[in-house]
């Protein structure tokens, strides 16, 4: 489906010769004198290889047909990680550099929407918000005030983030799966 490059966003899978790209990253730029241009980043999906093209807004750019379906994760193992389809029980492999910095998140049985092109995997979306034991942070200092100041903490999926200073270790809380940071605490 040919689109013009300035409607192009980030999760969307170019077709460009012949090779699928996912865009990383897009902005249009309007200098005070010239044309307007939309600079895209974009990595490739067969090799993982980044590129950076710069299209003038009205360029025609060919969009690939992405169909999103919800996925249960079921496991990872050293091909990848493993979703099945709830409605037709059919299983997809996605490939680590697919699921890239997501992967500590992902918990058994968590509901992601895969993006396939051609019942290929090109891109995962996880829930906004994932559910985490802290398994290590300092502890608890009297009188210190629930202001602004985070200390560090050790999440039960390998992953470092700021938690207030009344939040201490065996705590669950939800963090934001986009950066790791801190939310509020479990409400189970």
């Amino acid at each position: 489906m040919r689109v013009i490059a300035s409607s192009i966003r980030k999760g969307n899978v170019i077709d460009q010769d012949g090779k699928l790209y996912v865009v990383l990253s897009a902005e249009n730029i309007h200098p005070g004198k010239g044309t307007p241009v939309s600079q895209i980043e974009m990595r490739r999906i067969s090799d993982g290889v980044k590129i950076s093209e710069r299209y003038k807004t009205t360029d025609p750019v060919e969009r690939a047909t992405i169909e999103d379906h919800n996925f249960t994760y079921l496991y990872e193992d050293a091909d990848g990680f493993h979703f099945m389809n709830g409605e037709t029980y059919d299983q997809v492999q996605v490939p680590k550099d697919i699921v890239g910095n997501a992967a500590p998140y992902l918990q058994e049985n968590m509901v992601v929407k895969l993006s396939l092109h051609e019942m290929v995997p090109v891109a995962i979306t996880l829930p906004q918000r994932a559910t985490l034991e802290v398994v290590e942070t300092e502890p608890v200092t009297k009188g210190q005030t629930a202001s602004s100041s985070y200390k560090p903490a050790l999440l039960s999926n390998g992953v470092r983030t700021g938690v207030p200073p009344h939040v201490a270790v065996g705590t669950r809380i939800v963090v934001l799966t986009e950066d790791g940071s801190y939310v509020e605490r479990a409400k189970d």
